[in-house]
């Protein structure tokens, strides 16, 4: 396999309380940077900042090195971990939040460790924006950024957001976020007057349906794969950006041909991570399953169209 480089994941490590169509799942660990950790390490070493309370399993932490996954920037704070809790329709696609408790999380200030500044791949996991920004300052011109935000700090942010915009590579938001923070409904006119607001792309999540990429090149869509059995969505997002940039630091460079081979793959790394409750899925995952589902995923849309 080809040497990969380091990627660095700001983020968050929690607890979810889930309530699923099949059950109730209490104490699930989750939090944007478990998901996307996991996702990156099936193609590169990892290195990962975030906070955790007194109350957060060590034995995670083992299983996360076991991974590749350098957790030295995880700091243990006194108090309890960052907590969500949320209720799933049967339909697993809308979901409603119904309680967040930040506790040592809310005081998150990242801290860099001095051998974490030079990696070349950075993901901004969803979180204030100034907080994103922070990060930039203390990291040594990256190669490559890739930052993630939520509908809180569109409306609530918008300048500093805007600031942020400015910095990075590339955006990952859903549809919904595209769509309030550009004004416009139409997404292939909300990611272009995105465009002019300073990221050089714009990857656009569509859940089930896949994800589109918008840059100079043009629009790439990556389909959904159609799965049997989706247990649990959350953390599927993360996922999604983990396994794209886990597959670019496997890249001699980031071009438009192996930016679109890397959307296959983080549609297919995502896709696992639904097939199971928290990472249960996700932090067992090797590349042979991901190449394996993107060769499925190929044969959705190459139909052999030219030899008709």
């Amino acid at each position: 396999m080809t040497s990969a480089s380091p990627i660095l994941i700001i983020g968050s490590m929690a607890f979810d309380d889930l309530e699923l169509p099949t059950g109730s799942e209490r104490d699930v660990i989750g939090g944007s940077a478990t998901y996307a950790a996991f996702a990156a390490a099936v193609f590169a070493p990892v290195r990962v900042v975030a906070v955790v309370g007194d109350d957060f399993p060590e034995t995670m932490l083992t299983t996360m090195r076991g991974r590749d996954i350098d957790v030295t920037g995880v700091e243990r704070a006194a108090g309890k971990t960052f907590r969500w809790a949320g209720r799933y329709d049967t339909d697993l696609i809308h979901r409603t939040t119904l309680d967040t408790q930040l506790n040592v999380f809310a005081s998150f200030n990242p801290k860099l460790p001095d051998s974490f500044r030079s990696t070349p791949f950075l993901l901004l996991g969803n979180n204030h924006p100034a907080l994103q920004l922070d990060v930039l300052e203390q990291v040594n011109n990256p190669a490559f950024v890739v930052a993630d935000t939520m509908n809180f700090w569109i409306s609530g942010e918008p300048q500093t957001l805007a600031s942020m915009l400015r910095r990075i590579d590339t955006l990952v938001v859903n549809d919904e976020e595209a769509r309030q923070l550009s004004g416009i409904y139409n997404i292939r006119r909300a990611a272009r007057d995105i465009l002019k607001r300073g990221p050089k792309r714009v990857i656009i999540k569509r859940g089930e349906h896949g994800a589109l990429l918008f840059d100079e090149e043009g629009i790439f869509a990556a389909p959904g794969f159609p799965l049997e059995d989706v247990v649990d969505p959350t953390g599927a997002g993360d996922s999604f950006a983990g396994g794209l940039l886990g597959y670019l630091a496997t890249q001699q460079q980031v071009t438009a041909l192996s930016l679109r081979r890397a959307m296959l793959h983080a549609t297919a790394t995502a896709s696992f991570c639904v097939e199971a409750v928290g990472t249960r899925r996700i932090s067992t995952l090797t590349r042979e399953d991901v190449t394996h589902r993107v060769t499925e995923i190929r044969t959705l849309y190459e139909f052999g169209a030219s030899t008709m």
